[in-house]
């Protein structure tokens, strides 16, 4: 079984507790940094458009592996490789389930990765805050969806393995959309929503399902190699 679409966006729906917690401070500063005189409307339009920044960031990252991959899969060899990317693929959503759970913390050492790449583009972001406009807001979501982040890096294995810009680009819009309906709730309700979803019982059920759902990637990537 390919890493499909639909496994994307379940992945991003069933860990995006992790994107509350790196970009969940950024969206609530977002929320109120917003004039409190400006209606629904617009405070709406200014989280969906930060959004929409940040999926389209994560678009081009992995429509560019999916490209990098497309050039590779020409190789005799690759398809092999291919195979062993979604293995790996499927141990980084364990290791997320067990960090969302505060099980296992192991997935902090492979966000330190992009650590340097962060450090030259944050002081940027920064200077956004607070947003006063969509368009700001959009462009706010393009600097921090390159935030370092174990599960996007999970996805970007899955958009290396597709062998298409298309696929790679389409697999991390998935997830993107996966994410969207907790960044969107964390921005509206802020402090609320922040505090219900840092709850203990609710990480650990939803770090339990990531765990199941990354066994179950596991069990079809060694199926597809027999």
């Amino acid at each position: 079984m390919e890493f499909t679409i639909i496994s994307a966006f379940l992945a991003g729906l069933l860990g995006s507790l992790h994107c509350v917690g790196m970009c969940g401070g950024v969206v609530s500063a977002l929320s109120f940094g917003i004039d409190k005189q400006a209606t629904q409307a617009t405070r709406f339009s200014m989280l969906l458009s930060y959004n929409v920044g940040r999926i389209s960031s994560y678009v081009v990252a992995g429509a560019l592996l999916g490209g990098l991959s497309a050039f590779l899969v020409s190789q005799s060899s690759f398809e092999q490789f291919r195979q062993i990317l979604k293995i790996i693929s499927a141990l980084f959503f364990i290791a997320l389930g067990l960090y969302l759970s505060d099980w296992w913390a192991g997935l902090s050492k492979v966000e330190k990765l992009g650590v340097h790449l962060w450090k030259r583009i944050s002081p940027i972001a920064n200077k956004l805050i607070p947003v006063k406009t969509s368009h700001h807001a959009f462009i706010l979501g393009l600097f921090w969806g390159w935030l370092p982040c174990g599960m996007v890096y999970s996805l970007l294995v899955g958009a290396l393995s597709s062998g298409s810009v298309f696929q790679g680009g389409l697999i991390m819009l998935s997830f993107g959309i996966g994410t969207l309906p907790s960044m969107l709730l964390v921005g509206i309700f802020a402090t609320r929503f922040s505090g219900w979803i840092k709850k203990s019982i609710i990480r650990q059920l939803a770090g339990g399902m990531v765990v199941l759902f990354g066994v179950f990637l596991f069990y079809q990537a060694i199926v597809s190699t027999a």
